[in-house]
């Protein structure tokens, strides 16, 4: 498994050999650096911790971890497991190790747009009470209660609450365009997040 982290950019289209439009994500894979190595001996199995992005002031248990592995601080960290054996420490990982062939494919892994604390219409996509007028219901929740038995509410319950900002993967991304000379990696479909925030790109 290798990868790389990005930044997305936001959606575009472009056209392929024979005319058809492919609706694509852009996202910038700046140089990542190589943080951290883990190992079987040490932490129970292989991975590596990625590093991009510029950080000026880490705090203390990160800033322990950078001096360690003798590389400047940066903005996000990710965990790649089962890593190439030639990916050594300060080594410098660009969009090279990608590779645009007719089933090369990509997953995608990043936090998706927080909507804030919304009700269960949006959340969930309750109907609502009707409309008429004298109705009380109107976009609330509505009875959520068991009776005297059990006389309780079972969890589960789709309920009012934050919406969004969770972790997502995208699998299966069809790999459509790189431009190495821009750090530039153009995806067929969406991509979790939104514009300028920070992906994981993964490939086998």
């Amino acid at each position: 498994m290798i990868g790389l982290i990005g930044k997305k950019l936001g959606m575009t289209q472009i056209f392929n050999e024979v005319g058809e439009l492919i609706p694509v994500t852009v996202i910038e894979a700046i140089p990542n650096t190589v943080i951290r190595k883990k190992t079987k001996e040490t932490d129970g199995y292989n991975a590596c911790v990625l590093g991009a992005g510029e950080m000026k002031n880490p705090n203390h248990p990160y800033a322990g971890v950078f001096k360690k592995s003798g590389v400047k601080p940066t903005k996000i960290l990710y965990e790649i497991r089962d890593l190439p054996s030639d990916w050594e420490l300060s080594k410098e990982i660009t969009l090279s190790i990608f590779k645009v062939s007719t089933n090369s494919k990509v997953n995608v892994t990043a936090s998706s747009k927080g909507k804030g604390f919304q009700g269960v219409m949006k959340r969930h996509g309750f109907h609502g009470g009707p409309g008429g007028h004298g109705s009380g219901l109107g976009r609330s929740t509505g009875s959520i209660g068991t009776s005297k038995t059990p006389g309780k509410v079972y969890k589960g319950r789709k309920m009012p609450g934050r919406m969004g900002n969770q972790k997502m993967t995208v699998r299966n991304l069809k790999v459509i365009k790189i431009d190495e000379t821009k750090n530039l990696l153009f995806l067929k479909g969406q991509v979790p997040g939104a514009k300028n925030s920070w992906v994981l790109v993964k490939q086998k």
